[in-house]
């Protein structure tokens, strides 16, 4: 396919709309500060057939304000919440060895290992662990310095575009590009936690693509499996969604993300999706033209027909199989003269004819 906007990851896999679909399961942070829950979700992901697990790169220190933390003390909704904000994010952050474990059993299950950074520390972290690229968060598309950093590290950088408008995607290219980053993915996104349908305007893949010439992906909020499925018949190079084992489980994402059936139903539809899709050239393949001859017609007689009688219209009906001469060719048929006497329901070939 010629046009086809691609990117390369570290590890050598190539994205783009003429390749197979990148499934990533975004487990962020629902490990929930559990190393036993957290290898038991990157186990279903892989089981269901997920390329990627990301997860999310911050310290209690790197992403969070001291005012922030003391306005939120105590929240009401104590399902997605527990303590204050300092104590959800200390509980729920990664330690550099915990990445370091996380890292070494994706290896051990065949899963790429993927995680957003949210300072030039965890973007350091996360290439010293050789991560295949680095995901940049809607919420850092204006993180300019953030950006730069990433830019100069030269790993491909898979960039979401929840909240931005046009203008703040293309300062955010030009800034990672212009800092050195040559394999850009957008993805695009709608960062409410779940979007309605009518927000999530599924054609901006193809705005995207073709505004910034690079391959488009879709980071998802929304419930079920409907939306990503429809992104990559839209040409989607890469579905992002957030993974769970129970939906039911305390903490920020659970109750908004896949669960292992429905990732599963993610991993096998995109990739039936797009082995559908196939070429925009129109081709009849070996089998169809084989299936012509069950499923097409054939001039049969309608009536007997006596030797040297000429062959008219009113003498010709059209039945299966189509395994001789063919409705489009009866113009070459009518006004000729049977060569022998032809019964009714004959099916008539060439050499019947004068």
């Amino acid at each position: 396919m010629e046009n086809v906007k691609r990117a390369v990851l570290a590890n050598g896999r190539t994205l783009g709309a003429d390749q197979p679909p990148y499934v990533i399961a975004e487990i962020g942070s629902n490990h929930n500060g559990d190393m036993d829950l957290c290898r038991r979700l990157i186990d279903a992901a892989a089981d269901a057939g997920a390329d990627a697990v990301k997860f999310q790169s911050w310290s209690a220190s790197s992403l969070i304000s001291e005012a922030e933390y003391e306005r939120h003390p105590t929240y009401s909704d104590t399902k997605k919440h527990f303590g204050s904000l300092r104590e959800m994010v200390e509980r729920y952050q990664l330690s550099p060895e915990q990445h370091e474990e996380v890292a070494a059993h994706c290896r051990a299950r065949g899963v790429d290992f993927l995680s957003t950074p949210f300072s030039p520390a965890e973007v350091d972290l996360l290439v010293a662990l050789d991560v295949p690229a680095l995901k940049v968060a809607s919420m850092d598309v204006n993180h300019l310095p953030l950006l730069k950093y990433l830019g100069h590290t030269g790993r491909p950088v898979l960039l979401s575009t929840g909240m931005a408008t046009t203008a703040e995607v293309a300062r955010a290219v030009d800034t990672l590009r212009a800092a050195g980053t040559s394999d850009l993915v957008l993805l695009h996104c709608v960062s409410i936690y779940p979007p309605d349908p009518t927000t999530i305007n599924l054609r901006n893949l193809t705005t995207l693509g073709e505004a910034f010439s690079a391959p488009v992906g879709f980071s998802d909020h929304t419930l079920g499996v409907a939306v990503p499925l429809a992104a990559v018949a839209l040409g989607a190079c890469l579905v992002e969604k957030h993974f769970t084992l129970d939906k039911d489980l305390e903490g920020w994402d659970h109750a908004i993300s896949a669960d292992p059936d429905e990732l599963a139903a993610i991993c096998a539809g995109s990739r039936e999706i797009w082995a559908a899709l196939g070429s925009p050239e129109r081709t009849v393949s070996e089998a169809e033209l084989t299936k012509r001859g069950q499923f097409r017609r054939r001039v049969v007689l309608r009536r007997a027909v006596a030797a040297g009688q000429t062959v008219s219209l009113d003498d010709l009906d059209f039945k299966r199989p189509g395994t001789g001469i063919g409705p489009d060719e009866t113009a070459y048929v009518v006004g000729r003269r049977a060569a022998r006497d032809l019964p009714a329901e004959h099916e008539l070939e060439w050499g019947d004819l004068a």
